[in-house]
Order: structure tokens, then sequence, then C-alpha cells
């Protein structure tokens, strides 16, 4: 369906909808940590070049574009879901209940969380 010198794409044999495709890379990572850094721009560029295919040859309105690490992770290599979307189509949010943060404080003490973490990785 799909291929370069980075990545190639074919169809999910249990798909959401028509034309749900996986994209992957060529070499063997698990998860998008393991990616190295050089493959991460052609890859997503990759994956922004198939939802747009994906979305114009269903004649759909939107396109899901999703990548599980580890958990809910069916086959160990990394592998982007690219999926057409209609509203009303029935799929709800991300497939899962949604919830609201207990409080203001704790939204707060979250997103510093995040902060501090990022600072931590970026060195």
């Amino acid at each position: 369906m799909f291929e370069d010198e980075v990545s190639l794409a074919f169809l999910d044999h249990r798909p959401l909808f028509p034309a749900h495709s996986l994209l992957v890379p060529r070499g063997h990572y698990e998860t998008i940590w393991d990616l190295p850094d050089e493959l991460l721009a052609p890859l997503l560029g990759n994956a922004r070049l198939l939802s747009s295919a994906v979305r114009s040859a269903m004649n759909a309105q939107g396109a899901f574009i999703a990548l599980n690490n580890v958990v809910s992770q069916s086959v160990p290599h990394l592998h982007v879901h690219l999926v057409p979307r209609n509203r009303k189509d029935g799929l709800r949010g991300f497939f899962w209940p949604r919830t609201k943060y207990e409080s203001e404080e704790k939204m707060r003490e979250t997103a510093e969380a995040v902060r501090a973490a990022v600072r931590g990785l970026a060195g």
C-alpha cells in the first residue's frame, strides 16, 4: 500500500473502519522511546501523508492517528494507526471513559509534575 526507505504501511486485518492502516518503521523499534531521533520526523511525515490519503480515499471528514506504547500495544513493534473518521461514526473519544480532575489545584499539580519531568528529561 505504501513504502519508502523509512517505513511501510498496510491495511489493519481487523479495521475499525475500511482503510484503517498501520504504518511501521522498517527497523525494529518496540516503542516511540526506542525510535532514533533521525527517524521521528520522516515517520511522522509519512503518518501525515497517509492519514490524508486514507481520509481522501474514504471521503472521510477527518482521521484518528494513534500510537500505543506498551499498554494496549498488541504487537511489540512500533506502529501508527491511521483511521478515517466521520462525525457520528460510533467511536467515542479515545475509546475509554474520560474523567475530570478532582480540583483545579490537582490539575495545576499534575501540570507542574509534567513540566518538571520535561525539564529532567531535556537536561
